[in-house]
Formats: C-alpha cells, structure tokens, sequence
C-alpha cells in the first residue's frame, strides 16, 4: 500500500511506540488534567505537530546530520533535559491554589507540547531508522511513501490522544473530591519530568 511493506505491522507497531510511556504521553495526561478536554486536544495536536516536524526532519536527513556532528546533537539532547527537568521542578514546588505549570489557554498547551517534542533529538534518528523497515524498495514511491507513514502516524497519535484524553477525564473527576490526592499526583508528575530530563542527558 503506496510503497509501505506490511502496513498491518507498521500500524501496530504505532500503536506499540505511543503507549510507551516517555515525556509525550505525560504531557497529554498532565495538560488534561489541569485544563481539561480542549487542554488534551491542544496538547496532542502539538505532539502530533512536533512528531511531524522531527519525521520530515528524518526524510531530510538530519539524522545523518546530527550522527555527523555529536556536538550539535548533545546541544540539543541537554537542552531537552533542562527543559524537562525545569517543568518538573515547577510542579514539584507547586502549592495548592498556584497557578498550573501548564498555562490554562490551550495554545499554551499546544506549543508546551509541541516543545517537548521537539526537544527529543533521538526521535529524529528513530523515525531515520524505523521508517526504512516497512519501505518496500519495488514499490517505493519517493515521498508519497514517507507522506503516506507521516499521516499514518498522525491519524493513530491522534486517535491514541484522545484516548487518553477521555481516561484523565475520567480519572479527573475524582481527584476533584480529594485535593491532596492531586497534588500527590502532579508532584508524582513532576518527578517523572526530572527523571525523563536526566534520562535524556545521560543516555548516548
């Protein structure tokens, strides 16, 4: 199908990569629960927006760039982390009754999402390696092939966000009746911000 081998396969193995868990999916559930609905929507129209930008990146071949120059991509790595890390301090330090962390209007959660994404310079050489494992070279059909996958993966991130957007909301509701359990929850958040930080400033 347009030059993609084993589309079947590539759809699930979509659907595997966006369930796990990493700074994307935290984002969504974090802007949802502080913003509610429209936060989450923003929030994955922003993943769904950085993860395209990195995609075609990749097709680009700023992978081999970024191979080619560790400095630059190390640059990008540890800003990323101190990102992350800096949002996670913000939610630790939180009180009851501040402000979010995650601004209220959901332009603010689609370029705070959006920026996390983008933030992630190992996503680049990922898609650079994943995508050619279900390119068909006998039916390869330039870039209406890497077009095809980029909306293939937009469409399942955006079904897959509003998924999670509708559990938070559930899930919401009754952390509205106990306080103290949500702000557990958003110092919770706030760690896994600092550790998916460190994460990315260590691994190489």
């Amino acid at each position: 199908m347009f030059g993609v081998a084993d589309y079947g396969a590539f759809v699930v193995a979509v659907i595997v990569f966006l369930a796990i868990p990493g700074p994307g999916n935290l984002a969504l559930i974090t802007s949802t629960g502080q913003g509610g609905a429209r936060a989450g929507v923003a929030a994955t129209l922003g993943v769904i927006a950085g993860d395209q930008v990195l995609m075609w990146l990749a097709v680009a071949g700023v992978a081999a760039l970024l191979v080619a120059y560790p400095a630059a991509f190390h640059a990008v790595q540890w800003l990323g982390a101190a990102y992350l890390a800096w949002l996670g301090v913000l939610m630790l330090k939180a009180r009851p009754g501040d402000a979010p962390v995650l601004h209220i209007k959901p332009r603010h959660y689609f370029r705070q999402a959006l920026t996390i994404t983008l933030l992630n310079p190992k996503a680049i050489v990922f898609y650079m390696a994943f995508f050619p494992l279900f390119v068909d070279p006998q039916r390869h059909l330039g870039l209406l092939t890497f077009a095809f996958m980029a909306c293939t993966i937009a469409v399942l991130t955006l079904l897959y966000g509003l998924t999670v957007v509708w559990l938070t909301r559930q899930f919401a509701r009754r952390l509205d009746a106990s306080p103290r359990l949500g702000q557990a929850l958003s110092r919770l958040a706030g760690v896994f911000l600092i550790g998916f930080g460190i994460k990315l400033a260590i691994s190489r």
